[in-house]
């Protein structure tokens, strides 16, 4: 799609679309165009969860100052891009990361510290729901987080009122509505895709399960409305906008789409909403997406059953674990840069080009190096607790290339034995999209993750701007559909995507045989990783 609106009069008049994204390490916002593909104004925010009394959480201060200075940094960009302030918007959306528990009492307190997607804290209350409801309850799950509140008999749970995600917090502060997008909600608790909404069946067995408990609701009094994309889920509120923007010049009035979680959002990043496509989003987790043609045959425990923003099924395969150590191995090399040449500039992007380039001389199974990125624990490998290692045989060839092969090689490990499960299942891929930082080097990471799945994998332009671009465009689908009754996949494909331009890698043989060596040997070595985690203790509270 293509425009010739003058970008200053789509933000002076209130026609841009503003998305924003709580990412795992950044937040993140976007502000786009009449063409939704036109991105005329940035903002982020740099932010990291703590580890404090053995959970991962971050704190609602923290979650309020993020988004204000993001938001200041977009207004600040799109006056030095165009001379204009935004004061107002067509529409705005909110996404961030999913599951996890926020538990509120009847006066909108939090009862206890945001519980993130991160914890595996969950593992009873995970086993008996999945047994109860005959699906896989992932440990992250909301749901997982309430039960396991129920059975430990934590004081606040006579207290409850309400429980959501970060999304829908962030959007019921904004609007005063305490709804979902179906996509995130489907990692609260199991939806129907025929009603869009939770599963009633299921829902009525929970029910049943807690009726002798001091949980003082039902489950659908706790968890938030569910709506499907293109519905208005209310407008920005004056406390709304003053929590967004405390300088006072945000106006507000401005209509929300359905908060969505970050799965979601990157389903809608890379056009892969319609079934037989799929994506993979790495950041400081990494997940694939597929959407389904047919229901799973089995229950597995490494696949997650989700939906689109708009509904249909989907099957998920969600690391806990994504980019972060690579990361930091990429940051120790940057500071070795640094010390070699004082007084000299050292760009981390450049850092990253290089040592992702030199990868590309790596053996196809990295030389007999084994990289694990687990920082936090991680259910598909069957760990409770993470700790990174690196590990080689005194026979391997303990290059930088195969070094820096082996880590990236190590982002997708886990994920790749997800989908070992369910090619199992039968299912096929038209095409496989890539989206996050660690594709923006050309032709490597998207290189080796096609050799990974053996599939071809395309990353398009839009893919460095993530998820908080794709809120913004389902923010703009709720406007679509009040003209027209047009489907989500049919808006990306006619109104977002008709233009745009893919890098595709097809898999390489030699990549396709390597990545198995390694991926049969790292499955081998799950067994150092899970020594490790017995053997060294965590010690007081970490990030």
């Amino acid at each position: 799609m293509t425009s010739d609106s003058d970008p200053a009069d789509a933000i002076r008049s209130g026609r841009a679309t503003l998305g924003i994204e709580l990412g795992s390490t950044r937040i993140k916002a976007c502000l786009i165009g009449d063409d939704p593909t036109e991105v005329l104004a940035v903002g982020s925010h740099a932010w990291e969860n703590e580890f404090v009394d053995r959970v991962w959480t971050y704190s609602l201060e923290s979650v309020w100052s993020g988004l204000q200075a993001a938001f200041a940094d977009l207004v600040a960009d799109a006056e030095r891009r165009h001379g204009v302030r935004p004061e107002t918007f067509g529409a705005m959306g909110v996404s961030a990361m999913m599951h996890g528990y926020l538990a509120f009492d009847a006066a909108g307190e939090l009862l206890v510290p945001f519980r993130t997607w991160r914890n595996t804290s969950t593992g009873p209350a995970a086993a008996e729901l999945s047994e109860l409801l005959g699906v896989n309850i992932p440990l992250r799950w909301s749901i997982a987080h309430l039960h396991q509140a129920v059975l430990d008999q934590e004081p606040h749970v006579p207290q409850l009122d309400s429980v959501t995600t970060l999304a829908g917090y962030v959007h019921w502060k904004l609007t005063g509505q305490n709804v979902l997008g179906v996509g995130d909600a489907s990692g609260m608790f199991p939806i129907d895709s025929a009603t869009n909404d939770y599963d009633a069946e299921l829902v009525a067995r929970y029910d049943a399960l807690a009726a002798p408990t001091a949980l003082p609701k039902t489950l659908v009094e706790l968890l938030p409305e569910v709506l499907p994309a293109g519905r208005p889920a209310g407008t920005l509120t004056p406390e709304g906008a003053a929590l967004l923007d405390p300088s006072g010049g945000l106006r507000p009035g401005a209509v929300l789409c359905p908060p969505e979680g970050d799965a979601g959002t990157g389903m809608v990043a890379t056009n892969s909403v319609a079934p037989r496509t799929g994506n993979v989003s790495a950041g400081t987790s990494i997940f694939a997406m597929v959407v389904l043609e047919h229901p799973l045959a089995s229950v597995h425990h490494e696949l997650d059953l989700v939906t689109t923003p708009a509904g249909d099924p989907v099957a998920m395969v969600h690391c806990n674990n994504g980019a972060s150590e690579l990361a930091a191995w990429v940051g120790l090399f940057g500071r070795f840069a640094e010390a070699s040449n004082p007084g000299g500039a050292v760009d981390s992007d450049a850092v990253f080009d290089v040592l992702f380039r030199e990868a590309l001389a790596g053996a196809p199974d990295a030389g007999g190096l084994l990289a694990y990125n687990h920082l936090a624990g991680e259910p598909i490998a069957g760990l409770a607790e993470g700790r990174p290692l690196v590990v080689r045989t005194p026979d391997s060839d303990f290059s930088l290339a195969n070094f820096m092969r082996a880590q990236l090689y190590g982002v997708f490990g886990t994920l790749a034995l997800g989908m070992r499960v369910l090619a199992g299942e039968g299912v096929e891929l038209d095409r496989m999209f890539a989206h996050g930082g660690m594709f923006r080097t050309s032709g490597v990471a998207q290189r080796f993750l096609a050799g990974a799945l053996a599939a071809p994998v395309s990353v398009a332009e839009s893919a460095s701007e993530g998820g908080a671009w794709g809120i913004a465009v389902l923010a703009a689908y709720v406007r679509a559909a009040e003209q027209e009754d047009v489907a989500l996949d049919v808006f990306l494909d006619e109104h977002v995507f008709g233009g745009a331009v893919f890098e595709t890698s097809e898999p390489d043989a030699a990549d396709v045989a390597g990545f198995s060596a390694y991926l049969d040997r790292y499955s081998a070595g799950l067994a150092v990783e899970r020594a490790a985690v017995d053997a060294l203790t965590l010690e007081g509270p970490t990030r």
